[in-house]
């Protein structure tokens, strides 16, 4: 209870039966975040096939369009952490929420005017990415104050499944959109869908623990979060590991349209359709995580799903128009199967393992180290691309996305069979926030 007699937290009270299905405030936020995620999904597609078809950008331009959300990570990262810490989440999420919804909304409203330009779609870029790093870290943050912590792992496999889900439509919904009205106006869906989440988000009751208070002293506020990862090897381990992973991913992610739509040959329906993929083998890893993790132990299950799943991606660089259009789908299914497996465990370890007045820093820390190779992953798949063309590149990022796994290898987890719980992060957290 705090001073005034409130309660800390409203704890998740699942339906028996139904899960966390049965708790309104987590329908609520799944419903908000998977309509949000649709959104981003569609414009995941849109951003760039405007980019190249409507205003015929170089492939460092796609790079960069790419990097430029995360670029905000670099600068705000650390902050942002120890901001959310002394703020009540949800309207935090409430706020960001909006502003994006605005900023995509422009870029219709610049393209009707006739003034739409590649460097205005770097800006709503750049400044999405800025309102993403808030809301990404307090939505890490708030999982916690509506679910018991025995319920993370199943209430990040089931916003993860909604994440995915949205996805698969998504990408297949940007391409259509992009036949039936062109690239750009599609955009205002994903405008609408921030609107609809910041109304889900406001419906949702529950209280928040209450941040210190007072004047936010950033420097020692972001030393505590430091320290935890910077003394702690086994999140050292796996927010390494996410660093390298982020950074194949980026290539990926920068290079695949391109590479489809140049190499292959594709039209956008099509491109759309093929995107959809990743999305599937994240439905997939979502529903494996907690199976894999159940049988083999948390830690075993992330060097399985990894290396297991990203060797597949090797299949990708040799696609081709026909039935070699297969390889595609069975490489980058099976890739982010395994990748999204390894986030579901990973986020929740985070969450169980950290002491709750230090999860937005230790977060904020983790995210920006992970996020920190984005930039440079998309930057440098860019680069390559104008150098040596789509398809060398994308060899390129598969062979980094299978050497991801070597962090998951090394001590820190070499033998263990399951990540620890909550109480060893949470001695280390008290001895960190007390220096």
């Amino acid at each position: 209870m705090t001073a005034e007699g409130r309660p800390l937290v409203t704890a998740a009270v699942s339906t028996p039966g139904r899960g966390l299905f049965g708790h309104r405030n987590f329908r609520l936020l799944l419903i908000g975040e998977t309509t949000s995620r649709f959104g981003t999904s569609v414009t995941s597609v849109l951003l760039p096939l405007t980019a190249v078809v409507t205003l015929d950008a170089s492939p460092a331009l796609v790079g960069l369009l790419t990097a430029a959300p995360w670029l905000p990570w670099l600068v705000l990262g650390l902050p942002a952490g120890a901001w959310v810490d002394q703020w009540p989440r949800r309207p935090v999420m409430h706020v960001c929420n909006l502003v994006s919804a605005a900023l995509f909304a422009s870029v219709p409203a610049a393209w009707w005017l006739d003034v739409l330009t590649v460097w205005q779609l770097l800006a709503v870029a750049f400044l999405t990415g800025t309102a993403s790093v808030f809301f990404s870290t307090a939505y890490s943050s708030y999982l916690p104050v509506l679910v018991d912590r025995s319920e993370l792992l199943e209430g990040n496999a089931k916003l993860q499944g909604g994440e995915h889900l949205a996805r698969i439509a998504g990408p297949g919904a940007g391409g259509l959109l992009a036949q039936l009205l062109g690239t750009v106006p599609g955009l205002l869906l994903d405008s609408v869908s921030f609107v609809v989440s910041s109304w889900c988000l406001r419906r949702i009751r529950a209280d928040e623990p209450r941040g210190a208070g007072g004047r936010v002293r950033l420097r020692q506020e972001m030393s505590a979060g430091l320290r935890f990862v910077g003394r702690d090897p086994l999140l050292r381990t796996v927010i390494g590991f996410g660093a390298a992973a982020n950074l194949a991913l980026a290539g990926y992610e920068a290079t695949y349209i391109l590479f489809l739509v140049r190499s292959v040959g594709l039209n956008a329906g099509t491109v759309g359709l093929l995107g959809s993929c990743g999305a599937v083998g994240g439905v997939l890893g979502v529903l494996c995580a907690r199976r894999l993790a159940r049988r083999l132990g948390t830690a075993r299950a992330l060097v399985t799903a990894q290396l297991g799943c990203s060797l597949f991606g090797l299949l990708i660089p040799l696609t081709a128009p026909g039935p070699r259009l297969a390889l595609f789908v069975i490489g980058s299914t099976m890739t982010m199967a395994g990748l999204v497996a390894c986030n579901v465990i990973l986020v929740s370890f985070r969450q169980s393992y950290c002491p709750q007045e230090l999860l937005g820093r230790v977060t904020s820390t983790a995210l920006l180290i992970n996020y920190s190779t984005v930039p440079l992953g998309a930057v440098a798949a860019g680069a390559l691309t104008s150098a040596v063309g789509p398809r060398p590149t994308m060899w390129i990022v598969a062979g980094a996305l299978v050497a991801a796994v070597l962090p998951l290898l090394s001590r820190p987890l070499r033998g263990l069979r399951d990540l620890p719980g909550a109480g060893v992060g949470a001695e280390s957290g008290a001895r960190a926030a007390s220096r």
